[in-house]
This record gives structure tokens, sequence and C-alpha cells, in this order.
């Protein structure tokens, strides 16, 4: 963040507390022309239209980032007998030894004891402000009997991040954060699916490219169900996690596979609180969910016996909620529909199946995994996509072990008895018949 930013609030702050403590020094209102910034806390403010009480909020949530002595170091200045000034407001950190701001603070700062603006800049806190729309700022929870405005401004740690050191980290996957990254080298011309599967795909890009002009340009908006809840299912290795994968690449969106067993705790309240944790950060964002091998937790219910039975039934009704409110792409994927409880299925806009890949698709997946190096005239790729049926996860631990054989062998190319040695040990490692 530009020092001219940052000196932006300070003398903000120097403004307010000359005026309070009575001083005879002439401190004028700052000025600052983020239009003229390339700052991305300036591109920020233009792009969102924020007012000068928003922009000043942003900034006192941001000071103790930036310089964390000021604060304190300024009152102190003003009120060097250590005069309680309760109107100022902030808080003492457990660990964080200067003052940390509140919305007392933020109001004291924008508006003095100007009622009427008072009033105008508490809308910043409300839950139709963008600050709460965008999960950008919020106030933390004010100790029991005390106002609600005294609780801390808390923040985004990615705003922090961007604001502060220009760009956004991607979050890892841990306790709290139950989600990982998927990310693939390959491109959308790369996807081998059969005919009917690819359609069923593309409908969904389909949805992705035009559903916000639907909802804004034809008035569609609360009329149809925010987002797009997809679920695929076919066997392992037939291409769901790289659809999915590829889906978000295709269209410059981040996609999070939820890891199940660190969403689903022992403990009454806690899977509530981990789903709730990760759709708050995904809100917003624009990210697609992918939720793999779903049947752990939308799997066939079975009648209530006992309390454990009553919370699990719980949670996955919660679950169900967070998922049909969310805006954006949720993919459930199942190794079989039938593992589905059917009162499920209902609720998604789309059902697709992964079958295994044909004569076809075998034939275009062997040519696009082996190497061009080790492609020869002799190899026969149309007989062995015709005589073994693999999937595309199979064909690439078959084509690695080949091609390592075959370099192992001192062999410029693959020959058809080395590529068929590589299908029948991989037969034999899925404990099919060779």
């Amino acid at each position: 963040m530009k020092i001219e930013i940052i000196n932006y609030i300070k003398e903000a702050v120097r403004y307010r507390l000359v005026q309070a403590s009575g001083s005879d020094e002439e401190v004028n209102f700052p000025e600052f022309d983020f239009a003229k910034d390339n700052s991305e806390f300036s591109k920020f403010v233009i792009e969102n239209k924020l007012q000068i009480f928003e922009i000043l909020i942003l900034l006192l949530s941001i000071l103790p980032h930036v310089s964390p002595g000021f604060l304190t170091n300024i009152l102190s200045e003003y009120f060097p007998n250590g005069s309680d000034f309760p109107e100022f407001g902030g808080v003492k950190g457990t660990n964080y030894r200067g003052i940390i701001p509140t919305g007392e603070t933020a109001l004291y700062i924008v508006a003095d004891d100007n009622f009427m603006a008072r009033n105008f800049a508490i809308k910043a806190f409300d839950e139709s402000h963008i600050f709460h729309k965008k999960s950008i700022l919020s106030l933390g929870s004010a100790p029991e009997g005390e106002p609600k405005i005294s609780g801390k401004l808390l923040l985004d740690n990615e705003y922090i991040e961007l604001f502060v050191y220009g760009s956004i980290s991607k979050p890892k996957l841990s306790q709290d954060f139950p989600a990982e990254l998927l990310e693939t080298s390959m491109e959308w011309g790369d996807l081998v699916l059969q005919k009917k599967t690819l359609n069923e795909v593309n409908n969904v890009l389909v949805w992705m490219e035009h559903n916000n002009t639907l909802l804004t340009d034809f008035n569609m908006e609360g009329k149809i169900n925010p987002g797009y809840k997809v679920m695929f299912f076919g066997a392992p290795g037939v291409g769901k996690t790289l659809t999915a994968s590829l889906m978000g690449k295709h269209t410059k969106k981040d996609v999070y596979r939820i890891d199940l067993s660190l969403v689903i705790s022992k403990y009454i309240g806690e899977t509530e609180k981990n789903l709730s944790q990760l759709f708050n950060k995904a809100k917003n964002k624009d990210w697609i969910l992918f939720f793999d091998e779903a049947d752990a937790i939308f799997g066939k219910r079975t009648g209530v016996r006992d309390a454990h039975d009553k919370y699990a039934n719980q949670e996955v009704s919660f679950l169900l909620q967070r998922i049909e409110s969310h805006s954006g792409l949720v993919i459930l994927a199942s190794n079989y529909r039938s593992n589905i409880d059917k009162a499920f299925t209902r609720r998604f806009q789309s059902i697709i199946e992964f079958e295994n890949p044909g004569v076809d698709e075998r034939r275009e997946l062997w040519g696009k995994y082996i190497p061009k190096a080790f492609m020869s005239k002799a190899l026969d790729l149309h007989r062995i996509a015709e005589e073994y049926e693999v999937t595309g996860a199979s064909i690439v631990n078959i084509v690695q072990y080949a091609c390592l054989t075959a370099l192992a062998n001192k062999e410029d190319t693959l020959s058809n008895a080395t590529l068929i040695q590589a299908i029948q040990r991989e037969f034999i490692k899925e404990g099919r018949m060779v």
C-alpha cells in the first residue's frame, strides 16, 4: 500500500483528535485523488464507487496492519495524561499490543458527534452493504451487554493481502479450510468424453456464461434459484475430476475440491461450523465447489435409531441448505448414481453420466497420451483400442509404464508388444482377467 494512502488516513485521524483535544494546531481534512492512483486499494475504491466515509472505515481497518503503533502514539500525543476518551473506542488485542479500531472508532473519525452523519455511516455495517455482501469487512462480536458497534473492525484476510501487498494468495487445505484448489496442465481440447456426456457438460458451461445476463437483464432474479447444482456419476477414472478442473480453467474460475473427511466431525455442531466457514469463504468468490465421493454424506439415509443418526441427518440438511443458497456452480461426484438418495437428486439442475470410453474415445486417448517421440507406424492403436477396454486414468498409467519400459530397453519407440504388456500389468493391478 502506498505511503500516501496511509498518510491520508493518519491525517484524517489527526484532524479529528485535534478538534477533540482543543489543540490550536491547524490541521485540514486530507485530500487524495484515488482516481489518479493505480494501487489495488484505489482501484477497488473506484470500481465500487465508495464514498469518503466508506474509504475511511476501510483504511481504519487496515491501519493496524501497516502502522501498528500509530493509534496508541497519536492518542498519547493529544491526551498525554492518559485521559479516558470513550468516544474514540478501540480495544487491545491478545497478542497485538496496539489499539485495534472498533465500529466506535470508525463512527468517531467519520462523523464525530454529528448524529445524522453517524446514522448514515453506520449503514456500512448493514447486511445490505457491499462490505457484508462481498465478505469484505464486518464488526466482531461485542461482549454480552455491550453495544454492537464496539466490536472490532474485521477486514477479510484476502483483502488485507490485496490492499497491503497487492495480491491475494490462494487459500490452502487445512482444518479451517477443508478444500484444495484443483489445477491441471491440460487444456479443454484435451478432454475426451462420450458425445452425450460432453454435450451435457457444455450445457453447464452455457449456464456459467449466460446466467448473470439472464438474471440481471431479463429480471429473473428472485424467480429462479441461485447457482447451479450438477451431479457427475461414473466409475473411477472416467474423467469426473478432470472435467471439473478443466471447466474451471476454461472459464477462468478456481475449482475447490471439498475434503469431506475434514468437514464431517464427530462433535455435534462442528460439521455445521466447518461447512459455514467454507461457504462463507466461497461466497462472492465465483468459485466452483467440487464434492468428490459425495455419497459419503449424501448416501441413502436410514431411519433415525439414535442421537447420532439424528445429528447426521441435520448435518446433511444443513449442507443441502448451503448448497441450494450458493450462487455459483456446485458439482457433486459419485461412482454410482444409485448411491445418492433420490430425495437429493431432485435438487440438481443436471445429472451427467460419465460412461467408460468407447472404441473411438480410447483411440483418441491413446493418441493424446502417448508422446509423439514414442509413436511409430507399427503401433496399431486402433486394434488396441478395440480389444482392450480401459479408462482414461488407466491409459495414463499404462503409457507411463510402457514408455519407461521402452527407455529401459533402449528402444526409440513403443511397440505393440510393449504396450500390450503394460495393459496386462494394469489389468492384473485392477484384479481383471488378462
